[in-house]
């Protein structure tokens, strides 16, 4: 049997009726194109049943068009919180419709670091979406060192605004919605469990829950205050610590869906009822709130449009189509269950 013929770029050039440079263009993914000509080409490619080299076409356009997605935690707390999960889907929704792929990466430790640095910087991929960074992060200072784009999934902690591109939520209008809707239901010794101190979420969700209080003219008690790192272990003891401090208290939001996980069992266990005596509000709306008992209030945060967002503004950096730092930040909202 005679063996077919691997189709060519010629060949796809041919049946589409353009040059060489045209399907060249639209395989790279060039703007320079009609619309009309665009499908054309996309129609040859498929009924050849055409693959580009990459290899050839990294050589030519000096790309991989292949990005990092890293995420400064172990591996542990990536599978275990949802809100990476959302992330991840649109960011590869997102880089799949530009015609790139993605590679997922982890590192906290400064080996982890030290590793991940040096095959980031090797021309492995074009560009780096940093995602969950704490304030002493070096990732950012080794990729300026090696002339890699990136941009940061959260507004980094310590870096001028004006320098950077980032995507994130308005974390402090989310935590100033969750102590709201406790305020307003009767509640007056609202205690928060808040995330890490060296992560902006964490910084900022606090900043809303102080904000509220003053706002409604109560006070910011420090007792009240407890602090983990957005997983359940952590949130179990910062409940286990907030009820030694007081007793009283009668309201609790959690800076993460699982430490309000956490605080619901831990309230239960101590024999107190929610909502009827403690009401709990987290934050994320994952399907840890919908599916907790009871189904938890929570603050909504758009976890696939931030990954979206995030890949577009890198592969825009990638392919020259934006040079200067861009800036979103995306609005949240609070799904009200029975918890609070």
């Amino acid at each position: 049997m005679e063996r077919r013929r691997r189709p060519t770029l010629e060949m796809v050039a041919a049946l589409a009726g353009v040059g060489r440079g045209t399907v060249s263009r639209v395989i790279n993914g060039s703007d320079q194109v009609s619309p009309a000509t665009r499908e054309a080409v996309k129609r040859a490619i498929k009924e050849l049943g055409y693959v580009p080299n990459r290899a050839a076409r990294t050589l030519v356009t000096r790309r991989t068009d292949t990005v990092a997605l890293v995420v400064s935690e172990n591996n542990q707390k990536l599978f275990a919180e949802p809100f990476y999960a959302g992330i991840v889907l649109g960011v590869g929704v997102a880089l799949s419709e530009r015609g790139f792929q993605f590679v997922l990466a982890t590192g906290r430790s400064g080996i982890e670091h030290e590793r991940l640095g040096g095959y980031l910087a090797g021309q492995h991929v074009d560009g780096v979406l940093l995602l969950s960074l704490h304030r002493d992060d070096p990732l950012p200072q080794m990729l300026d060192e090696a002339g890699v784009p990136y941009v940061y999934g959260g507004r980094p902690l310590g870096v001028p605004e004006e320098q950077v591109s980032y995507v994130d939520i308005d974390n402090i209008g989310g935590g100033r919605q969750a102590t709201q809707r406790l305020i307003e239901t009767g509640h007056r010794r609202i205690a928060t469990i808040a995330g890490p101190q060296d992560m902006v979420a964490g910084v900022e969700r606090l900043q809303g829950y102080r904000e509220a209080l003053l706002a409604a003219g109560m006070e910011y008690d420090e007792t009240l205050v407890s602090y983990g790192d957005f997983t359940y272990d952590s949130g179990v003891a910062a409940m286990r610590e907030l009820l030694d401090r007081a007793p009283d208290v009668d309201a609790v939001f959690a800076a993460s869906d699982l430490m309000g996980l956490a605080a619901l069992r831990v309230l239960r266990a101590s024999g107190r009822r929610v909502p009827e005596d403690v009401a709990v509000v987290g934050y994320d709306d994952s399907t840890v709130a919908e599916h907790a008992e009871p189904p938890m209030t929570s603050v909504n945060q758009p976890t696939e449009l931030m990954g979206r967002e995030m890949a577009r503004l890198l592969v825009d950096r990638i392919t020259g189509e934006t040079t200067e730092p861009v800036r979103l930040v995306l609005e949240t909202h609070l799904m009200v269950r029975e918890s609070g």
